[in-house]
């Protein structure tokens, strides 16, 4: 189909096989990635070509998804914060702010992501952590459990 409005099936490779989604039209009138209709993107969103925002995730705000990003489950991505590479942002998170993630790097669980953070290489950050103010970490780091101050680690 050409209308981008319109449903198209497309396979999101998480084992439910093709579903009903649509490209994104960005705020600047250029087609984006795919959105599965269960997920909401506002229309003030950049969504890149190749990203994907499937299941019941939210992405509103100015936030911005693009690159190989995945953006599933009911995770939210919202204010100005922005997930990029082939950064892999699922189940109950939230990332916003200006927080940054991105490279290789997976959140999911019920961890934030939060503030002017920065997330990148093949970091994790997952169970119930808080990362904010002006944290960075990368690598291999893996952030867990209750940690709920900023950390800086490269």
């Amino acid at each position: 189909m050409s209308d981008h409005d319109s449903s198209e099936l497309f396979d999101f490779e998480d084992g439910n096989g093709p579903i009903p989604a649509k490209r994104h039209i960005n705020p600047d009138g250029t087609v984006g990635g795919w959105v599965a209709h269960t997920a909401t993107v506002a229309n003030t969103v950049y969504v890149g070509y190749d990203a994907w925002v499937f299941g019941d995730a939210r992405v509103f705000d100015k936030a911005r998804v693009f690159d190989k990003a995945r953006i599933f489950g009911t995770a939210q991505v919202f204010d100005n914060a922005q997930v990029f590479g082939n950064a892999q942002v699922f189940d109950n998170v939230r990332i916003f702010g200006n927080a940054r993630v991105y490279d290789h790097v997976l959140v999911f669980d019920n961890a934030w992501v939060f503030g002017n953070a920065r997330a990148f290489g093949n970091a994790q950050v997952f169970d119930v952590a808080r990362v904010f103010g002006n944290a960075w970490f990368g690598g291999d780091t893996k952030v867990t459990r209750k940690l709920w101050f900023p950390i800086r680690s490269e």
